[in-house]
């Protein structure tokens, strides 16, 4: 006996309907499952590079952050300024207040001398 096989395009295969929605649910679900994994590769990979460029942006100095680091340093050494000015004039004050007490009472012995 010889046990040749031909297929052709004349071959028929007979396979019952369950076997073959059997076979296209499984491929369906493979390409599905293949195409969401890539799609979320893809996601990841772009998210990545994103962080990367931002993290890039944020480390870079730009004249504008430069600028506002002179413009604070500038307002510290001012608002230092201004504090020993109003300090000093805190001391003034209490001066101005002591003389002030020392000439009336000068004012009083003055007049308590014409007065004799």
């Amino acid at each position: 006996m010889s046990s040749e096989f031909k297929v052709s395009d004349q071959t028929s295969v007979a396979l019952p309907i369950k076997n073959i929605v059997a076979i296209i649910s499984a491929i369906v679900v493979a390409v599905w499952t293949y195409f969401g994994i890539v799609e979320r590769l893809n996601r990841l990979e772009t998210n990545e590079k994103l962080m990367a460029q931002d993290l890039l942006k944020k480390a870079e100095q730009t004249p504008k952050n430069q600028e506002m680091y002179m413009l604070i340093e500038y307002q510290a050494k001012a608002l230092e300024k201004h504090s020993k000015q109003l300090e000093e004039n805190v001391h003034t004050k209490v001066l101005i207040a002591q003389l002030e007490k020392k000439v009336e009472k000068l004012e009083k012995q003055l007049d308590a001398a014409k007065g004799k």
